[in-house]
This record gives structure tokens, C-alpha cells and sequence, in this order.
């Protein structure tokens, strides 16, 4: 065998002991049982260039208005690409808006996005911080004068595109290739079902309790089905948010939520549309004792679930095993000075 042939076994070895494999694109890796991502990557060329360049504006605040509020601001690598510090969206002249930030996880597998699937291209997606008023409060059109105009982008500019500035669609695609290398897929549950290490007692009946009555939405392994639902929680009428039905304006949308990942809870608090719960006792609670609301569940939470105390802490430890402190902690994702 070849040199060159050994060296591509090798790296197909490698690559399968971290439970990796690749599909059509170098750059991106698709972890090993994972479904096939839905994202489009034959729109534009996915290229380490285009990555670094989206990395960079991801932490830049030149995306907003008055250059105070960057993606970063409310996607912190450090909560797993949510934010912990407050339950609703903060952005610029101190203006709050009216949802808890997501995470940023796993989005090549996503066919929409934000609580209320109100896009569906995730090279889109930006444009909706970006213009909201309530957020970075910016147009588009100037954003791309100021990141032409500044000495900091040029190199970064020509080694993505090859040319001396951006449109609109090339600054999209910059953020949403870096966004798209945000996989989350090494956690203790996926040690677990490589055959790695073993659940404790503890988790394995978590796990188990897990899969009865929680799993038809939170579906493995990216640990959310990407549907719609309601779950039973109170209208917040503060906020008075209809969610689903601010996009379809069908009746039969009202207080329907998309079905947020799972993984790394411990990273990602506070919990629900409107960060209402801030442990995950909380939530158990709200699932288990029931509630006023039945018009806004879904058919798959009809009736609380029962789980006595002992239960509930063997869910919480299955649910734990779902953190990746790798992916939180890897200084590929961080902000590049």
C-alpha cells in the first residue's frame, strides 16, 4: 500500500475512534450514528477561510447599530452558545427583548430556526438579530459598509472570497459556517453508546425513564424532533408571546414552541421560550404535577408525568450525561483577538 493510501486509512481510523465521520465536505464531520445533516452545504463552498471570517464577526459588535451588542453577547461559547445571565434577550441601548436566547447547537441538522420557526435557511438566520430593534437594531446594508471599510476584515475578506469586500450574501454565509461547526457530540451519553464507558446505575434508569416519557420529543441522538409544541406552560402575559402563530397565523399554532435540544441543560439555563425556570427541578416539576392549561399541550404531553423523588433524580443524572464540557471549552469556537 501507498504511502498516501496508508496515510488516508489512518486518517479514516482516527477519525472513527472519535466517533466522526466525514461526508461530502472536509471541514465538516457528521459524529458517527447521527442522521444526515438537512442544511444545504452545495450553496456555497464550506471553507476554513469562510469559517474563520464568520468566527471573527460572530464576536464582533460592529454588527450592531451602536457597535455595543455582538452575536456573542447572547450566545456565549461558555453557555454552550445560550446565555445564563438573564431570562429574556438583552440588546442594544439596554432594550430587552421578548425570548430566551437558544443555543446554538447542532443547526446543520435543523430545518428551522428560533422558538418560533420563523426561518428556515440558516444563512438567513442572521438577519434577524441584526435588523430587530430590540437587538442589534442595525441595517444590513450598513453593517457591510462598516466591515469594508475596516482594516481588520481585509485579509480576512480576501483569503475567504478572494476579492476586497462583502455583500449581504457572503456575510451571511461567513456567519453561518462558523455557526454550522458548533456540533456538540461529545458528551458522557455518546461515550456511552460507542461503547466506551457505561452509565452508573443511577443514569442507566434515568436513561430508561428518559425514553418512556420524554424521548417522542426529544428524540436521539440531537435530542429534539425540530417540531412545534405545547407543553402546558401559563401564558406569560407580560409577553403576551403566541409563538408559532406569529408565522402561520393558524389558531391551532397558538403557544406552540419548537422543541429545544436537551443537550447541555447544565449550560443552558434558564429553561423554557421566556426562561421562566432556572433548574432543572423546575422543569420536572412543571412536567409532574400537572397544570392549568391542557388547550396549549400538545397530544404528547396530555397528562403529567408521574414520577415519584427518586425517579426524578435519576432523570436529572441521565440528563447531565448529555453535557459536553468539550465542546463548551474548545478554543476553535472562542473569540480570536
Amino acid at each position: 500500500m501507498s504511502k498516501k493510501k496508508l496515510g488516508f486509512v489512518s486518517l479514516l481510523f482516527f477519525l472513527f475512534t472519535m466517533g466522526f465521520v466525514l461526508i461530502d465536505l472536509p471541514e465538516f464531520k457528521v459524529p458517527i450514528g447521527w442522521p444526515k445533516p438537512v442544511y444545504d452545504f452545495k450553496k456555497s463552498k464550506f471553507s476554513n477561510e469562510k469559517i474563520m471570517l464568520g468566527r471573527v464577526l460572530f464576536y464582533d459588535p460592529i454588527l450592531s447599530k451602536d457597535n455595543t451588542i455582538s452575536c456573542a453577547s447572547c450566545h456565549s461559547p461558555y453557555n454552550a452558545f445560550a446565555h445564563t445571565d438573564h431570562a429574556l434577550s438583552h440588546g442594544i441601548g439596554d432594550s430587552i427583548g421578548f425570548r430566551n436566547a437558544p443555543a446554538l447547537i447542532n443547526l446543520a441538522w435543523q430545518k428551522s430556526f428560533m422558538w418560533d420557526g420563523a426561518i428556515n435557511d440558516l444563512d438567513e438566520q442572521a438577519v434577524f438579530p441584526i435588523t430587530h430593534p430590540k437587538e442589534m437594531g442595525e441595517k444590513l446594508s450598513h453593517v457591510i459598509q462598516k466591515i469594508n471599510q475596516s482594516e481588520k476584515y481585509k485579509k480576512l475578506i480576501t483569503d475567504a472570497y478572494g476579492i476586497d469586500s462583502i455583500n449581504k450574501q457572503q456575510l451571511l454565509q461567513s456567519l453561518s459556517q462558523f455557526i454550522l461547526t458548533l456540533v456538540s457530540s461529545n458528551s458522557k451519553y455518546d461515550s456511552v453508546m460507542q461503547h466506551k464507558v457505561s452509565f452508573t446505575t443511577q443514569e442507566f434508569n434515568g436513561y430508561k425513564l428518559f425514553k418512556q416519557n420524554c424521548s417522542s420529543c426529544h428524540t436521539e441522538p440531537l435530542f429534539t424532533n425540530g417540531s412545534f409544541k405545547g407543553n402546558g406552560l401559563k401564558p406569560n402575559i407580560v409577553l403576551n408571546d403566541y409563538g408559532r402563530l406569529r408565522v402561520t397565523q393558524n389558531k391551532k399554532d397558538s403557544f406552540l414552541f419548537k422543541v429545544p435540544t436537551l443537550r447541555n441543560l447544565s449550560y443552558t439555563y434558564p429553561y423554557m421560550h421566556d426562561g421562566r425556570f432556572v433548574k432543572l427541578s423546575e422543569v420536572l416539576k412543571h412536567y409532574t404535577e400537572g397544570n392549568n392549561y391542557n388547550n396549549f399541550i400538545s397530544k404528547e404531553f396530555n397528562h403529567p408525568i408521574v414520577l415519584n423523588s427518586d425517579e426524578k433524580v435519576d432523570l436529572i443524572a441521565f440528563l447531565l450525561t448529555l453535557n459536553d464540557r468539550s465542546f463548551v471549552f474548545n478554543p476553535n469556537y472562542s473569540f480570536i483577538k
